[in-house]
């Protein structure tokens, strides 16, 4: 974070900044005002070897432009920085504040004629013997013994689908659980793992899970998984791309067949990741997000925040081309999108909004880039580059 506020600083008195890194650093000032107050004195100190000289020099004019700072005598350090704390602060505070209430006043909310809302509990079971069952329609409780599962519904409203150990190991029967477009739903394997399915997902499991030697699933789309430990028995993910080998840990596999990469993030513990192609392994520390390729696996550091933003309820973009954007409001809302200008594509925007809002709560967010409009008719968007 601290990289990324030093390099939009630079950019902002070097009169590079564009619009979508001036909005960043917008939202940066509202919600990291000291942050970036600390992140202005190491620029100014860094400037030169005798930081009073450099208040008299670049930074003294662009502090005097906001607001009358006196010319600190040559003074023990600590009492520079003290003060230069408060001017980078004040600067901070006037200048974004200023900045963003033109901003605001020179753009006009969109109203959008139509809307759509957002998704909600939606699952539908199918069993080893073809039957589907719609999980959201079904009754809360105990329902539905005879197929192997039963529905409840937690403290805080979510419907939780339990599915019922296997009383043979040898039991090769297997049923999937799928999201539509619009849909997430949580499970509880027999083991004690927890499974958080997003919009347009589904998951393959065994019937015999719970007493399988390998507890494995296989993954289409996204999930959070919360796995029990159980060092006699590691848990499986398997992808079109990846397995991913734990024992007992916290991650995110996101693996959409319309996404090129397939990228699993660790929260807790560590995992293997293997390529199914190239063979390369991966083992990931807490904090690694692994990208698998068709050409192989990199790994990066993460952005747990922006990876697991779903499950907690908001969409986070972090420095996000529209293209990839507008691809995750598409499941979730169960629309679809049509550009009318494909450079729309291209735009970045960063920032949070709930998963609970309208799409057009979401659409205005994005719109206030000045990069793009939308329109909304009936189930599809229409992106316009401004």
């Amino acid at each position: 974070m601290e990289e990324r506020i030093h390099y939009l600083l630079q950019q902002f008195t070097t009169k590079k900044l564009s619009q979508a890194e001036r909005e960043e650093l917008l939202a940066l000032a509202v919600d990291n005002n000291s942050m970036l107050s600390d992140e202005i004195v190491k620029m100014i100190i860094a400037e030169e070897e005798h930081a009073t000289d450099v208040v008299d020099e670049k930074w003294n004019s662009v502090l005097n432009k906001i607001l009358t700072v006196d010319k600190p005598a040559r003074s023990p350090k600590r009492v520079l920085m003290k003060s230069l704390k408060w001017a980078a602060a004040a600067v901070v505070f006037i200048v974004f504040s200023v900045t963003a209430y033109i901003s605001l006043q020179k753009k006009k909310e969109h109203v959008f004629a139509t809307d759509v809302a957002p998704g909600k509990n939606k699952a539908i079971l199918t069993l080893a013997d073809g039957k589907k069952i719609s999980l959201s329609d079904a009754l809360t409780g105990d329902v539905a013994k005879e197929a192997g599962f039963s529905i409840t519904k937690t403290a805080d409203g979510q419907l939780v689908y339990n599915i019922d150990e296997s009383e043979s190991v040898d039991d090769t029967r297997v049923n999937t659980i799928a999201t539509p477009n619009g849909g997430e739903w949580q499970i509880r394997l027999p083991d004690g793992t927890k499974v958080w399915l997003n919009a347009a997902s589904s998951m393959q499991y065994g019937l015999n899970i719970g007493k399988a030697k390998q507890r494995m699933v296989k993954l289409d789309g996204e999930a959070y998984f919360e796995v029990a430990k159980d060092n006699a028995r590691p848990f499986i993910v398997e992808t079109d791309k990846q397995l991913v080998e734990v024992l007992g840990t916290h991650f995110n596999i996101n693996s959409y067949h319309d996404e090129i990469v397939t990228k699993t993030t660790l929260l807790e513990g560590s995992v293997r990741v293997l390529h199914k192609s190239t063979n390369e392994t991966e083992i990931l520390k807490p904090g690694d997000q692994s990208i698998v390729s068709a050409s192989g696996i990199d790994v990066k550091e993460a952005d747990v925040d922006e990876a697991i933003a779903w499950k907690e309820g908001y969409f986070k973009f972090n420095n996000e081309k529209h293209a990839s954007i507008l691809r995750k409001l598409a499941r979730w809302y169960n629309v679809e999108v049509e550009y009318a200008d494909p450079q729309a594509k291209n735009v970045i925007y960063y920032g949070t909004v709930s998963r609970f809002e309208k799409i057009s709560k979401v659409l205005t967010k994005l719109e206030q880039t000045g990069k793009v409009r939308f329109d909304i008719k009936g189930n599809k968007i229409i992106v316009y580059k401004e």
